[in-house]
């Protein structure tokens, strides 16, 4: 059985459409192990609770990075899990997290990346006036939404939309990609050339 960690800020809404997935059977032979928030009362961890599962709260306010992670790591492991999958985690990720879980970090951000890096990427998205947008499943590593990419799928600008227009589209798209990156991953079927992610 893959055991998933799942890290949130806020309300996890990918968080619920992972824990559906699952329970749908879509992503086969998986369970999530752990739901940790660097902040108390998230509603994703409220929404992890009422599932069953097991969630904890480590806040990192206070904290140096690498003490936060420290402890985050050992939660993680203490739930042994495999894979570490951000759901709106609002912080980056040290390399003695890394380090920990090599290649074993994923996360998913709302655009074409490398386009649009970092907050307000639907925003950062229009400005620019772009056509086609959308989100991407990478692995993370040690610089801002940087890492390979495992998964992307796109969506069309259109000529009125605004961010909350933009971020609702591009957020179903999410819902659909992070699962399916998820799967891709824990089936091991594949290389990472260079910055490429091949199936195998």
């Amino acid at each position: 059985m893959n055991r998933l960690g799942i890290l949130l800020s806020g309300r996890g809404s990918n968080f619920l459409a992972i824990a559906d997935s699952i329970a749908a059977g879509k992503i086969p032979n998986t369970e999530i192990a752990v739901v940790i928030s660097n902040k108390p009362y998230a509603p994703g961890i409220e929404a992890a609770e009422k599932r069953g599962l097991n969630a904890h709260v480590i806040q990192s306010k206070g904290l140096s990075r690498a003490e936060h992670d420290a402890a985050i790591v050992t939660c993680l492991r203490e739930h042994r899990v495999d894979l570490v999958c951000l759901a709106g985690y609002m912080r980056l990720i040290s390399s003695t997290f890394l380090e920990a879980f090599p290649n074993r970090v994923l996360n998913i951000h709302p655009s074409l990346l490398p386009a649009f890096p970092g907050l307000d990427a639907q925003r950062q998205a229009l400005e620019y006036g772009v056509q086609i947008s959308g989100c991407t499943v990478h692995f993370v590593d040690e610089n801002l939404d940087h890492g390979v990419i495992v998964l992307q799928r796109s969506v069309s600008v259109l000529p009125d939309d605004d961010e909350h227009n933009l971020s609702t589209r591009i957020l179903e798209q999410e819902h659909i990609a992070y699962s399916e990156a998820i799967r891709m991953v824990l089936s091991g079927e594949y290389e990472i050339r260079e910055r490429r992610y091949v199936k195998n």
